[in-house]
């Protein structure tokens, strides 16, 4: 295995397999309709544009396992040194240790980046995944319950975020 960084080019269809298989059979992501592919080109051009890592991790063929990546967590200009990650892992490879591996590396590079703050949105029903972010360091910040409505049940999201040391030199420019 490998950690790669994803280009629209190289990964886009795969990562939009492993997002559509999320959206159609788990509480992953709050949404209801597969996406379309022309919906990858607006995803990337925002990574891009706002300087967003994009990680993945390939096996020994170059197929995409799993991948990370972090936006923009509020638009206001005091929450610029905070963002959302998230995590997603092909179904037939969860479970193999790839989301602590890539939830460790986007961490790295967010330090680098001068993000302070980590915040995960997780399904509260998601023990894996919250599993994961408490062994990462992540403490739990809140649970808006009913914030969703999926597979005919309401879901509660909870957040769970992790400071970093970063940035050593916080301005308001």
């Amino acid at each position: 295995m490998q950690i790669v960084d994803c280009t629209e080019e190289r990964h886009a269809g795969a990562i939009l397999d492993i997002f559509n298989e999320a959206i159609a059979n788990s509480t992953a992501l709050y949404d209801y309709k597969p996406r379309e592919l022309s919906s990858m080109v607006t995803w990337f051009e925002t990574k891009r544009r706002n300087g967003f890592p994009v990680i993945g991790v390939e096996d020994e063929h170059g197929t995409l396992l799993g991948f990370a990546s972090y936006g923009t967590f509020r638009a206001w200009a005091a929450f610029k040194y905070s963002v959302e990650h998230s995590i997603y892992i092909h179904h037939e490879h969860r479970g193999k240790g790839l989301g602590e591996l890539l939830l460790t590396r986007l961490i790295e590079e967010a330090t680098r980046r001068d993000v302070h703050i980590l915040v995960g949105g997780i399904d509260l029903s998601n023990t894996g995944s919250i599993a994961l972010h408490e062994k990462l360091g992540f403490e739990a910040s809140g649970v808006i319950k009913q914030a969703g409505y999926k597979f005919g049940r309401w879901l509660d999201l909870a957040f769970y975020q992790k400071i970093l040391v970063t940035p050593l030199e916080p301005n308001e420019d």
